[in-house]
């Protein structure tokens, strides 16, 4: 409304309203369309009935994928020191895992395996009766509905740690990774992966999976691409989990910055997912999650594809352990940053807290407001 047009609504009001209760007040305020006290923001927080009328995101358990440890050649189900309420979980425990996560209602799982065969070029997860096709098997059998995502990578089993086989100057080797990568993914396909996530951040990567699964009978299984993953600090609890902690061996490189992306930079991230999306990834990542938000909104501007964000090791564990200090509410944590991640345009988040998280949806009462 103009300026001009409220001063003749204004005029009009006070040439036909009485002088006392109402009116008088009307002839008194001046009239705004944009500005308080006309505009008063709190009136749609005044009660919980009205925030919930106009929440503008939330975080259901449909947006859930629970990462799961499986590690080989172990009798009982081990905790992790520094991801409290996480395990290493049996081949056999697994299928008791996978059950309970989908009757709280989470669709999705990603799988990590903690092998004990491992070699300089993690040949086990290429054998189809290995770790990385058994634990998909398993988990498969015991919840048909439940979809089962690979998370396909060496570093779980390497010796050296890394995320493919070494070069000579101990750096890993990009076009021999995605050639393995390729047969890796097959042999998760063949297993009964629902997905593939391949998270090397190889070069190529990408196009060498979809190629492969393609001219192999796979053309309809799904690739999630971990697009923009950063080498962060936020990763040492998964790496105590699956073993693959880097900086043991001579003439092998400490550190994997070589190929994990460099924290400070943003333009860099852009174009290695879009370089994931024009290779035929259906599903793009980014990891870490909280410390990673501008990289996830303005990849949500540039790309219509779905966006995953992974809510890593370190990220759960700094809430676990701070409500166990009593610094803050664990479930009032957790929500508002699965928030954060839905608002800064995530279609899907991977978190260790996901059967918790549906648990708090269930109730009813995910969020104290």
């Amino acid at each position: 409304m103009s300026d001009n047009n409220i001063k003749n609504l204004k005029t009009s009001i006070e040439e036909t309203m009485p002088e006392t209760g109402h009116g008088s007040l009307l002839k008194t305020r001046s009239l705004s369309s944009d500005a308080f006290p006309h505009v008063r923001m709190r009136r749609l927080r005044r009660t919980s009935a009205i925030r919930d009328l106009v929440r503008e995101n939330t975080v259901t358990a449909n947006d859930l994928i629970v990462p799961l440890f499986v590690e080989e050649n172990i009798d009982e189900r081990l905790p992790l020191s520094t991801m409290p309420g996480v395990f290493r979980e049996t081949e056999k425990s697994l299928e008791v895992a996978v059950k309970d996560i989908a009757a709280s209602g989470v669709k999705s799982v990603m799988l990590f395996g903690v092998s004990h065969n491992k070699d300089h070029n993690g040949s086990d997860s290429m054998d189809p009766n290995g770790l990385l096709a058994r634990m998909i098997d398993r988990a498969k059998q015991a919840a048909p509905e439940l979809m089962v995502i690979a998370d396909v990578c060496f570093c779980e089993y390497t010796d050296h740690g890394h995320c493919g086989p070494l070069c000579a100057d101990g750096d890993v080797d990009n076009d021999r990774t995605i050639e393995n990568i390729a047969m890796q993914s097959v042999i998760a396909a063949e297993a009964g992966a629902d997905m593939i996530a391949p998270s090397g951040m190889m070069d190529g990567q990408v196009s060498a999976i979809r190629h492969t699964l393609d001219v192999t009978g796979f053309s309809h299984i799904p690739v999630m691409a971990y697009a923009a993953k950063f080498a962060s600090v936020f990763y040492g609890p998964f790496r105590d989990a699956v073993d693959c902690k880097i900086g043991k061996n001579a003439n092998v490189r400490s550190d994997r910055k070589s190929y994990q992306m460099d924290p400070a930079n943003v333009r860099e991230a852009l174009r290695d997912a879009l370089l994931d999306e024009r290779e035929g990834a259906d599903i793009l990542m980014v990891k870490p999650g909280i410390a990673y938000l501008d990289i996830l909104a303005k990849l949500r501007q540039q790309s219509e594809l779905p966006l995953a964000v992974y809510q890593v090791s370190g990220e759960y564990a700094m809430l676990r352990f701070a409500a166990q200090a009593g610094a803050l509410n664990y479930q009032d944590a957790m929500m508002e940053s699965l928030l954060a991640f839905k608002r800064a345009g995530a279609d899907m988040i991977l978190t260790y807290a996901g059967a918790d998280v549906a648990r708090f949806v269930n109730e009813g009462k995910p969020f104290n407001i």
